[in-house]
């Protein structure tokens, strides 16, 4: 049950991050390259999915190396073993805060994979401009995967999985657009903007649980209540 948790909360933690402002406004440049640069309509969501699972590869091996790193250190091993929960809590804490507006912070962001895709094609370059935007971190998505995802991913020992569904669902808004477009949906305007509305509620309800959560934690595994 608790793997199923953390697999469903990693895939949430994705479609987060891919309607937040930055990373939406990457993935509308995936759809308009799967738009625009697809000889035909039925390779469309193709492209969608080889775009998805290029941002699912750069997670997983970023996901592996830094949990595989931090456990493989002896020390660091046992710090993590022992105090992952209240690491976990403290975490959640400022990631709900963080997306909550209550902490700002700046990340540098790679803006020139932006235009990568002007020298892509087909479902290959799909693939490529998923690994390239995928390494594009904002500060939402950049605390959602370090702060949130990483501790997951140690404390459920799940180096591929996490981080795989967290990839997919980075990719999702690419995915579902391509569905609709290889289904002859041509306006896309509507769609953008009731991603805008569901990421405001969303971000505000995920930050949240995400404090009460780990105010939870705090208050078990720091200060032994309840």
């Amino acid at each position: 049950m608790d793997m199923l948790f953390s697999l469903a909360v990693a895939l949430w933690l994705g479609i987060l991050t891919s309607i937040s402002p930055c990373p939406l406004a990457t993935n509308i440049a995936a759809i308009t390259f799967v738009s625009y640069r697809v000889a035909r309509k039925g390779m469309i969501f193709l492209s969608g999915i080889s775009y998805a699972l290029g941002r699912s590869i750069v997670y997983i091996l970023l996901g592996y190396l830094i949990a595989r790193a931090l456990v493989s250190l002896p020390v660091l091993s046992f710090f993590l073993q022992k105090y992952i929960n209240s690491i976990l809590g403290i975490f959640l804490i400022i990631v709900g805060m963080i997306l909550l507006d209550m902490i700002k912070i700046g990340v540098p962001t790679l803006s020139f994979l932006d235009r990568a895709h002007e020298k892509l094609k087909g479902i290959g370059g799909a693939f490529m401009l998923g690994m390239l935007f995928a390494l594009a971190f904002c500060p939402v998505s950049a605390a959602l995967f370090f702060g949130s995802l990483i501790p997951m991913t140690i404390k459920a020992n799940a180096a591929i999985g996490l981080p795989l569904l967290y990839g997919i669902g980075t990719g999702a808004p690419v995915l579902v657009v391509a569905a609709l477009m290889s289904a002859g949906l041509k306006s896309m305007d509507s769609v953008f903007q009731k991603l805008a509305k569901v990421e405001f509620y969303a971000k505000k309800l995920t930050g949240i649980i995400f404090i009460l959560i780990g105010i939870y934690y705090v208050l078990m595994y720091v200060f032994g209540i309840f």
